[in-house]
């Protein structure tokens, strides 16, 4: 089994409007490393992985200040992932292709620095995930 962490820091930034052309897209590799991404475009140019999302749970640290979102998959790979941190809009936006929730789906209800989780069923196979933020500032990473 796959999961996709993502780890929400309390920090305060100023607000910038994003121009989607000017932002970094950034390639996620499929092992856990110490690079972590706080704004803009990624992807993990994950191959074609039918995939269900069984599960969203988190975890919050306060020794260091971070909340822990786990997203965990039936498949054994993290299925293509494509999305967008928006510190404007404090929001964080995930299509996973080839993916479905499950229908026995668990998820977070409001935590420390999580306002809101949405998903949007988009077609058959896709699935768009939004995080709705506390704060205005998260780190992505994959593992």
């Amino acid at each position: 089994m796959k999961l996709l962490f993502v780890i929400l820091c309390l920090v305060h930034t100023s607000l910038f409007a994003q121009d989607l052309l000017k932002e970094r897209i950034r390639k996620i590799g499929g092992t856990k490393s110490s690079i972590y991404i706080e704004k803009g475009v990624f992807h993990n140019g994950g191959v074609k992985q039918e995939s269900s999302i069984k599960a969203i749970r988190q975890s919050y640290n306060p020794k260091q200040g971070f909340e822990r979102i786990v997203i965990d998959f039936s498949s054994s790979n993290i299925p293509k992932v494509y999305g967008h941190i928006s510190s404007d809009e404090k929001k964080i936006y995930i299509d996973f292709f080839d993916t479905t929730l499950a229908k026995d789906l668990q998820t977070i209800a409001k935590t420390r620095f999580v306002e809101k989780v949405n998903f949007f069923p988009i077609e058959e196979n896709f699935l768009s995930v939004e995080l709705k933020l506390k704060l205005n500032r998260a780190q992505i990473f994959f593992s």
